[in-house]
């Protein structure tokens, strides 16, 4: 997949002007050290379900693994629609809210491609298989083989982190709350 660049961006603030999406796009692909991203998706009678995952933007897109019989892969089965969220501590913070569609990977090089990126982002070495990656058990990706997972936007939020709140926005070096819409 190529980078895409978003069609429309907007201040969230009055009177303020929008992050560029360079620099959110720069947190994606650089992500803070242990951050922990949050995946919503739908139920099948239309309640929400929200856990954590491992996850890396990879080439415009964010990428992530589940067992296909854990909730969250039975929910994307039959509703791609969720959300990813990351929250920031490092300064100036800029929390990142990603909605879309997300769909299963099958194409053996992009599987090899995130399994890659998952074994030199974060030491989970992952192998490619049948159509999906195995490797160690990760508590919040149920028991392998996983299925590899492309979200790829429609919309992404930058929010002033909490732990950037003191700064203000229009602060030197504070993030402006903005939407991005692709």
């Amino acid at each position: 997949m190529t980078e895409r660049t978003p069609v429309a961006e907007q201040p969230l603030v009055l009177d303020a002007t929008a992050t560029p999406w360079a620099d959110a796009r720069g947190r994606l692909e650089n992500p803070e050290r242990d951050r922990t991203y949050w995946l919503a998706t739908v139920r099948p009678d239309g309640r929400p379900h929200l856990v954590p995952i491992l996850g890396l933007w990879l080439d415009g897109a964010f990428y992530f693994v589940a067992g296909e019989t854990t909730r969250k892969g039975k929910n994307l089965a039959g509703d791609p629609r969720c959300v990813v969220a990351a929250s920031s501590t490092a300064l100036p913070a800029l929390d990142v809210i990603l909605e879309g569609d997300a769909r299963k990977v099958t194409a053996e090089a992009t599987l090899h491609r995130v399994a890659d990126a998952y074994g030199s982002q974060m030491d989970w070495p992952l192998e490619v298989r049948d159509g999906g990656v195995v490797g160690p058990n990760a508590p919040t990706a149920g028991p392998p083989p996983y299925a590899v997972f492309e979200l790829t936007p429609t919309t992404v939020c930058g929010l002033a982190g909490i732990a950037g709140t003191e700064q203000g926005v229009g602060s030197a070096g504070a993030f402006s709350p903005t939407r991005w819409r692709f």
